[in-house]
């Protein structure tokens, strides 16, 4: 056996090698992408009505795509969703945007690596968030969070003015995700991808904090092991493979959105 021998790093470096070496990346345009990721999220348990808005960066400065006020995710299409401004006003005038995506709007302009940005309140999020407890990441499945969510611990009310989008793009800092008590979650990306797989990984690790609480205390992972593994999910090349596997599920029952 020729790689009996070899150390974890070398083993880790080879499995990255071969991922990009085996496995392509599926061709979708942004929109294609932003609208599946609706859908995925939809199946996946983020829907809440009206609430949460998916937001990306368009071509535009200082403009991003995001879905129809008024449409549910299940509803979104590449076709319907609209492109609008830093002050919310779609670009070709139809339709408009969820009063809430104003707080994207500071994200976006305080920090300039998030291309897509993602706020929903999926229920065992939204329960956790009763609790004014942080998110705990303490299994291996949840590690692409660990040391990368922030927590906000005071509900600042309904989050259509400037002082909410002030308050959630610093709390934000240097992590891609925060937990916002009695509200939801929010999670951003460099690319869609990176996103989408965020918002299922966040839904996900409420859900096992939830559980773990009702039966025993929550114990900490080491926590050299538990970077390892956050590096090791959080490459660009495995966020599309996950994303690619979302897609395929999605489409078996919403090929109407591309």
């Amino acid at each position: 056996m020729k790689t009996a021998t070899r150390t974890k790093k070398e083993l880790m470096r080879n499995a990255q090698s071969d991922m990009h070496r085996h496995i392509q990346d599926i061709d979708l345009s942004d929109r294609e992408k932003l609208a599946l990721t609706c859908r995925i999220l939809f199946d996946k348990g983020h829907d809440s009505g009206l609430a949460g808005q998916i937001t990306c960066r368009s071509d535009h400065p200082d403009t991003f795509l995001t879905q129809r006020f008024g449409l549910g995710f299940d509803e979104i299409t590449a076709q319907n969703l609209i492109a609008v401004d830093q002050d919310l006003k779609p670009l070709n005038g139809e339709g408009m945007a969820n009063p809430a995506n104003r707080f994207h709007t500071w994200i976006y302009h305080e920090h300039p690596e998030v291309n897509c940005i993602i706020h929903t309140h999926p229920t065992y999020v939204a329960a956790l968030s009763m609790l004014e407890v942080p998110l705990v990441i303490s299994q291996m499945d949840t590690c692409g969070l660990y040391n990368d969510c922030s927590f906000v611990p005071d509900w600042p009310g309904v989050p259509v003015g400037n002082e909410e989008g002030t308050l959630i793009s610093a709390a934000l800092g240097s992590n891609r995700a925060v937990f916002l008590a009695h509200h939801g979650q929010l999670v951003t990306g460099r690319t869609i991808e990176e996103a989408c797989n965020l918002a299922i990984l966040i839904e996900r690790a409420a859900k096992l904090q939830l559980l773990a609480m009702a039966a025993g205390e929550v114990r900490p992972l080491p926590h050299e092991l538990a970077q390892e593994a956050h590096d090791w999910v959080s490459t660009d090349k495995r966020n599309k493979v996950n994303f690619a596997y979302y897609v395929r599920q999605a489409l078996k029952h919403h090929n109407d959105c591309i």
